[in-house]
């Protein structure tokens, strides 16, 4: 498998380049990137430290060492970890959308609301962001900014079938029930599985309309 040995050869170059230079925080990045490519993750882990340890501004390595910590369900490592990379760089779009996420994960809506509407000040295109502010939104009854961002992701993504689930939701919540409906069938239309209770006020709204 050649891939698989482009990796290694690509691993043994990191390796010589911090025996030369231990004190290189991009070349500890990707020999952990690397290592995260095989599954490696303890390996991977100490590299990420290293490279943070060396280059304290690295706030792709904390993302990383973040992931690392939700994948073994440690949402306040995870937490800490984004914090450290919006502080190791302004503006850092996917630390914020990150801090965001894991605040959801834990139900701190209101703290999750400003880290994502800082996300998607930073970056006008990230998509997985919006949705989860709009979900933020919607959990805490802002229905018109539910609406408003929702039609964001789709401008980005059309078939984002949450943004879909989300809109017919917050249109009955409107009394905008045609739009409701229209929502909803394009989110089954693409798999999403709508709680049973909308998919019945959907069918009682369908039927007056038709």
């Amino acid at each position: 498998m050649p891939q698989a040995k482009n990796v290694e050869e690509f691993i043994a170059t990191q390796r010589i380049a911090i025996a030369s230079n231990p004190d290189c925080g991009t070349s500890h990045y990707n020999l952990a990137v690397a290592l995260m490519g095989q599954k490696k993750y303890d390996e991977a882990e100490e590299e990420f430290q290293e490279a943070v340890n060396c280059s304290p501004n690295l706030a792709e390595a904390y993302v990383h060492l973040g992931g690392l910590c939700l994948q073994r369900g440690d949402l306040e490592g995870c937490l800490s970890y984004n914090k450290q990379a919006i502080h190791s760089r302004a503006g850092f779009a996917e630390g914020y959308g990150n801090i965001g996420f894991v605040h959801m994960q834990m139900g701190n809506v209101d703290e999750a609301i400003p880290a994502l509407e800082k996300a998607v000040r930073w970056n006008l295109n990230f998509v997985q962001a919006y949705a989860t502010l709009a979900n933020a939104y919607l959990m805490k009854g802002m229905n018109d900014e539910c609406i408003e961002t929702n039609l964001k992701v789709l401008e980005l993504e059309p078939d984002f079938a949450v943004a879909h689930n989300n809109l017919a939701i917050a249109y009955l919540e409107k009394g905008l029930n045609e739009l409701a409906v229209k929502h909803c069938d394009k989110a089954v239309e693409l798999g999403y599985e709508v709680a049973p209770q909308i998919l019945e006020e959907v069918k009682s709204h369908r039927r007056v309309t038709e």
